[in-house]
């Protein structure tokens, strides 16, 4: 290598070693979370990671597979590292209270990330979007597709699906939709033929689509039989959505005279989007994870700069123990007539990766 190669070498050595360290020099900062089964929590993860480094931050990611003990596990091996501030999306909301106190104890001030942490007095701030407007969202556009789609056909047969129970935001998104719902319930626009309402009956642990799929299977079968069948289903989210739809094509909805049915969701994943193109899912809502990335990033920035953490909510989530201040964003519904405008046109997808 000549003299001048070796500079150059040198000084690209330096520099790389220089972004390391100016990438450290405010910190690190453990980011916990749920799971990689969906791509909405791997976007939050490669988000959050980009725009600490970003911001000078160092990061460590770990995804627990929706396995309360590992998580638990690698919360408390970041205290021990001496992370200096925790992001936390929680698998179940009841479980770290151990945790926070040993977090408090090091000096770690701790973010909830869009799904509170319940039970502990040691949650400092709460980053998510406007939980029950989610569900508004939901049984409005499913309101407006039995509308469209089943015009003169009332009462329109619906079922409710919920999320998990162990994740607090489960509550908002059911009350938030049944708000809507319930009037038209009241009124005999809407009948429910199972029955099944109230999260813990409807409610679908750990949002597994498998199981909302065996739920709907069993719902078809015992309520829809003859010329009986359901205009419409209430679910929370994209995962549950997929499979829902997988038990009404399997038993002929969106063939012959059988219309399909109008399914909500929500995070705008892209299964979802793809079935909304295909007529199957008629709309779920879109969270912006690169906008609730930003937030966290400005949460942990004042945190440990010494200002004051973006707030736009103090009364709205409680714990058990505190009002945890929090910032909402605002989610957008999607449905076929604006996918590409809120989701493309954003740059959050390409118009390849859905079409």
């Amino acid at each position: 290598m000549n003299l001048f190669k070796r500079a150059l070498a040198t000084t690209a050595v330096v520099a790389l070693s220089a972004g390391m360290a100016a990438a450290q020099d405010k910190g690190t900062v453990g980011i916990a979370m749920p799971t990689k089964s969906s791509a909405r929590w791997i976007a939050d993860g490669d988000n959050m990671v980009k725009q600490f480094e970003e911001a000078g931050y160092a990061t460590d990611l770990q995804y627990a597979e929706d396995d309360i003990p590992n998580q638990l596990a690698q919360i408390e091996n970041m205290i021990t590292k001496g992370v200096n501030v925790l992001v936390i999306a929680a698998i179940d909301g009841t479980t770290l209270t151990s945790a926070l106190a040993n977090a408090d104890a090091a000096g770690i001030e701790v973010v909830a990330y869009d799904r509170l942490i319940r039970d502990s007095e040691h949650v400092d701030y709460y980053a998510t979007f406007d939980n029950f407007k989610v569900g508004v969202q939901q049984a409005t556009t499913l309101v407006d597709g039995l509308k469209e789609r089943f015009p003169d056909q009332k009462p329109w047969n619906v079922e409710l699906f919920g999320g998990s129970p162990d994740d607090n935001n489960a509550y908002f998104f059911y009350d938030g939709a049944m708000s809507v719902l319930q009037p038209l319930i009241d009124s005999g626009d809407i009948q429910i033929p199972s029955g099944q309402t109230g999260m813990d009956t409807v409610g679908t642990l750990r949002w597994d689509g498998s199981v909302a799929q065996a739920r709907m299977d069993n719902l078809l079968s015992a309520n829809y039989t003859g010329d009986n069948q359901v205009h419409g289903v209430l679910s929370p989210y994209d995962g549950l959505s997929i499979g829902i739809i997988s038990s009404l094509t399997g038993v002929g909805y969106g063939s012959g005279d059988m219309k399909m049915p109008i399914v909500s969701g929500q995070d705008a994943e892209i299964p979802s989007v793809k079935a909304i193109l295909r007529g199957e899912q008629y709309s779920t809502i879109f969270k912006d994870t690169r906008e609730l990335a930003r937030v966290t990033v400005d949460m942990v920035n004042a945190v440990l700069e010494g200002g004051e953490p973006p707030i736009n909510d103090t009364e709205t989530y409680d714990n058990g123990v505190k009002v945890v201040p929090s910032y909402l964003l605002e989610p957008v519904p999607v449905t076929e007539a604006n996918w590409e405008e809120v989701l493309v046109d954003s740059g959050y997808y390409t118009k390849d990766e859905i079409e």
